[in-house]
C-alpha cells in the first residue's frame, strides 16, 4: 500500500514537471511575443499605408484641376493653330454620309500650296490682256489673224498636241468637270447633281457656254460665288475649234481665225465681267480642235482643257455606264460630264460611284489648283 502511494506521488510530480517544462514555456512565450510583434507590425504598416493614401489623395486633389486646365488650354491651342493654318480638322470627312473620307495626308496640302503659289506667279506672267474697248479688241484680233491666217492644220481630234488631258501628279486626285453647253436643247440645269456636290463638299470645274449663262443668269451667279466651283470658258456658240470649218457630230466648226477668236474671247470677257475672274482654261463645243486652233487659244492666254475619261457621253450614258466609266479613273484623271441635262442619268451614276472612289481614297480637286499636261 505504501509503495503504491509513493508511486502515485512520483507520477504526480512527474506530471507536474512535464506541465511546467521550462523549454515548452519558453517556446510559448516566444510564440506570444512574436505574435504581438506581427500584430504590431501589421498595425504600423496599415497606419503607414493609411497616411500614404491620404497623402496621395491630397496630391491628386491638388494636381487634378491643374492637369485639367493644362489639357483644356492644349486643346484650345490646337484648334486655334488649325484654324490659322486654314486646315480643316477633318479633311474631306463628312463628304459622304454612307462612306467617310480618311483625313487627307498633309502631302496633298503642301502640294496644293506649292501649286497655288506657282499658279499665282504664272497668272501674272501669262494673263491675257482682256480688251477694255472695241478698238483694243479689234487690234488684238487683227494681229492674231495676220499671224495664223496662212496656216494649214494637219490634226483634228480631242487629244491632239497642246490639249491638256491630265493633272500632273501621281497622287490619288481626280478632277470632275461639268459642261453646260447652252442652246435650245442644252440650257437645262441638273439641280440635283449640283446640290449633291454642294452637300458633300465635292470640288468641281464647270465649263459654261455663253448661251447657258444668258438662259440661267441667277444660277450662274450662284455657282460663280460658290468656292467649291471653278468657272471656265466653254465658248460663245458651242462650236468645234477649227480654222477651216471642220465638222464633228454634225456640228460645223469655226471657219476662220477671226471666228476662233470670237468664240473663245467673247465668252471669256462675259465671264470676267460677271465674276471678276478671268477664265484660265478653254474647252470648245464638242471638245474637238485642230492644232492651229489650239495655238490661237494659247496666244490669247488660255490653256485648252480636254479630258482623259468620257464620263457620260453628252449625258446619254445610263447610270451604270456612268459608274463604270468613272471607275476607270487613275491618279490625275480629268473626267468630263454634263450638268445641263437634268433628264439624263449622270447624277444617278455619280451617286453610285462617288462612294466607291472615296473608299479608294481619291480626292476631288479643281483644275486651277494643279498643273495640267
Amino acid at each position: 500500500m505504501a509503495k503504491t502511494i509513493k508511486k502515485g506521488r512520483r507520477r504526480i510530480k512527474k506530471n507536474i514537471k512535464i506541465k511546467h517544462n521550462p523549454k515548452k514555456s519558453q517556446r510559448l512565450r516566444f510564440f506570444l511575443v512574436k505574435r504581438r510583434e506581427v500584430i504590431s507590425d501589421f498595425w504600423n504598416i496599415s497606419e503607414y499605408n493609411l497616411r500614404n493614401m491620404k497623402y496621395k489623395n491630397y496630391i491628386q486633389r491638388k494636381i487634378s484641376p491643374f492637369l485639367l486646365i493644362v489639357t483644356i488650354i492644349s486643346i484650345i491651342a490646337i484648334i486655334i493653330f488649325m484654324s490659322v493654318k486654314n486646315t480643316p480638322l477633318v479633311n474631306n470627312k463628312d463628304i459622304l454620309k454612307p462612306v467617310i473620307f480618311d483625313t487627307i495626308p498633309s502631302i496633298f496640302e503642301e502640294h496644293q500650296e506649292k501649286r497655288e503659289a506657282t499658279t499665282a506667279n504664272k497668272d501674272v506672267e501669262i494673263e491675257p490682256n482682256i480688251p477694255v474697248s472695241l478698238n483694243d479688241y479689234q487690234a488684238i484680233k487683227e494681229q492674231i489673224i495676220s499671224e495664223f491666217e496662212n496656216r494649214s492644220p494637219q490634226e483634228w481630234g480631242e487629244k491632239i498636241k497642246g490639249v491638256k488631258t491630265r493633272i500632273d501628279t501621281d497622287q490619288k486626285i481626280i478632277a470632275l468637270t461639268f459642261d453646260a453647253c447652252g442652246g435650245p436643247r442644252g440650257s437645262g440645269y441638273d439641280k440635283e447633281l449640283i446640290e449633291y456636290l454642294k452637300e458633300y463638299q465635292i470640288k468641281a470645274t464647270l465649263f459654261i457656254n455663253a448661251r447657258w449663262i444668258d438662259a440661267n443668269p441667277e444660277i450662274f451667279q450662284e455657282l460663280a460665288n460658290d468656292s467649291l466651283f471653278e468657272i471656265e470658258d466653254h465658248g460663245t456658240n458651242h462650236l468645234p475649234c477649227s480654222i477651216n470649218g471642220k465638222s464633228i457630230y454634225g456640228v460645223e466648226g469655226t471657219k476662220t481665225v477671226g471666228e476662233v477668236i470670237d468664240e473663245v474671247e467673247k465668252n471669256a470677257i462675259k465671264i470676267e465681267k460677271l465674276t471678276g475672274r478671268k477664265p484660265k482654261y478653254y474647252r470648245s463645243g464638242t471638245a474637238y480642235y485642230d492644232e492651229v486652233c489650239v495655238e490661237i487659244v494659247e496666244e490669247l492666254g488660255y490653256e485648252v482643257a480636254g479630258f482623259s475619261i468620257i464620263g457620260d457621253a453628252g449625258a446619254t450614258f445610263s447610270s451604270e455606264q456612268v459608274k463604270q466609266a468613272t471607275l476607270e479613273a487613275r491618279p490625275g484623271s480629268i473626267i468630263i460630264y454634263h450638268m445641263n441635262q437634268p433628264t439624263g442619268e449622270t447624277f444617278e451614276g455619280l451617286k453610285k460611284v462617288i462612294p466607291e472612289l472615296v473608299k479608294m481614297n481619291y480626292i476631288f480637286v479643281k483644275l486651277e489648283d494643279y498643273k495640267l499636261y
